[in-house]
């Protein structure tokens, strides 16, 4: 059979599906938002508290999809992935009442797991799992345009046509772009659903057997505490800022986050490829946690609020990088899919809850105070990444 000739071709096929797939199934929301709710005459709080519980779905069934990606390979379920993404896209633009349309979005979160970045993760583990952490860095370089991409061009679409019309188009590219590129990524499979690599590709686990269930929690703990600060932080990023003070200008600050989580990917496929993704994860929690402090210390400062954008965004932009990579240094390259599964469910599943969390903190204890917690939990993450550094330095060879 065909095979995928080249990782980098992979990579630049998964760049362009990641683009597509994020700006279509994440991005254009917010966006498309406010005339989803009038047509559904709603108020645009409870569309995202629909969104919310199709992530909570999405986090639920991400065990069972780590299973399949082990069991049939990361680009059958990515081609199927595609097909589901057009179908539920559909499904929302021609939902007749509100139902049906809260039943298609949580089919968008199922089908966002089946072709977002856990899934091309995988997939680049199966390919070539000791090139997997620089093709990793690869990938989100690329993928880190779509909201660069998608913004603009569903603001565009949406100026001369209807949401409705909108998905469908989305719908289209789904299909004619991002399910061909998964389909040839998957071509050439061996009996077990896996890409076929050579033996010496496969890759240990620098976590001793006995203790990966300990090593598993820490991670998964960390991972979904740093989780709980990204998402939280990025949905409030601008009335956060507005409400420290800046007023018109937290829409500008926040614009800078962007370019910095694509120059800190950048800098790091340059001169931090060869760094271990531990060491990465710990880079990526100080700079998210000093960000948020840098925020609090100098508030209402346009100057402070730049910096804490261009930090966030740095420290943010290494920890999609860091869910890709931890898990394949710390387990190896075996079960990779399972163990990704698991770990997606639990960062989805805060991500869910994170928007309201920091919501009602800063309703109820104020907005520094919610911010000094936020502070507190970076500290947690960087301490279990350090316990996980202690135990892999404990575990026998």
């Amino acid at each position: 059979m065909t095979a995928v000739r080249s990782p980098i071709a992979a990579v630049i096929a998964l760049g362009i599906t990641q683009i597509v797939g994020y700006g279509t199934l994440y991005y254009s929301f917010s966006i498309l938002a406010g005339d989803m709710a009038k047509d559904l005459s709603w108020p645009v709080e409870w569309l995202f508290g629909a969104l919310s519980a199709a992530l909570l779905v999405g986090g639920l069934t991400a065990p069972w999809l780590g299973n399949w990606i082990d069991r049939y390979g990361a680009g059958r379920i990515m081609t199927a992935g595609s097909a589901v993404a057009a179908l539920a896209l559909v499904a929302c633009a021609i939902a007749p009442d509100a139902i049906s349309f809260v039943i298609a979005l949580v089919a968008v979160q199922i089908a966002s797991n089946l072709v977002q970045y856990g899934a091309a993760f995988a997939l680049l583990v199966q390919i070539s799992p000791r090139d997997a952490q620089r093709n990793i860095t690869y990938l989100t370089l690329i993928a880190g345009f779509a909201s660069t991409a998608f913004w603009p061009i569903t603001t565009a679409l949406h100026a001369q046509m209807s949401w409705q019309a909108v998905y469908l188009v989305f719908a289209v590219l789904n299909l004619v772009v991002c399910l061909p590129l998964h389909a040839w990524l998957s071509f050439r499979r061996t009996g077990q659903g896996q890409v076929d690599t050579e033996p010496h590709q496969h890759v240990e686990g620098s976590l001793a057997v006995a203790v990966r269930p300990l090593g598993f929690a820490l991670m998964v703990t960390a991972l979904s505490v740093q989780n709980l600060v990204s998402a939280a932080i990025l949905v409030h990023m601008v009335p956060l800022l507005s409400g420290l003070g800046l007023g018109a200008t937290a829409a500008v600050v926040g614009t800078l986050f962007g370019p910095a989580q694509v120059l800190s990917r950048f800098i790091n496929m340059v001169a931090g490829i060869s760094l271990a993704p531990l060491t990465l994860a710990i880079i990526s929690a100080v700079l998210m946690t000093a960000g948020v402090g840098v925020l609090l210390a100098t508030a209402p400062s346009i100057a402070g609020a730049m910096t804490f954008a261009v930090i966030f965004g740095m420290g943010n932009g290494l920890f999609s990088i860091v869910t890709g990579a931890l898990p394949l240094a710390l387990f190896g390259s075996d079960g990779y899919g399972r163990l990704q599964g698991r770990a997606m469910s639990a960062r989805l599943i805060v991500s869910a809850v994170a928007p309201f969390a920091l919501a009602f903190a800063m309703a109820t204890i104020g907005i520094s105070w919610a911010l000094s917690f936020t502070v507190l939990l970076g500290v947690v993450a960087l301490a279990i990444f350090a316990a996980i550094g202690r135990l892999a330095v404990r575990s026998p060879s």
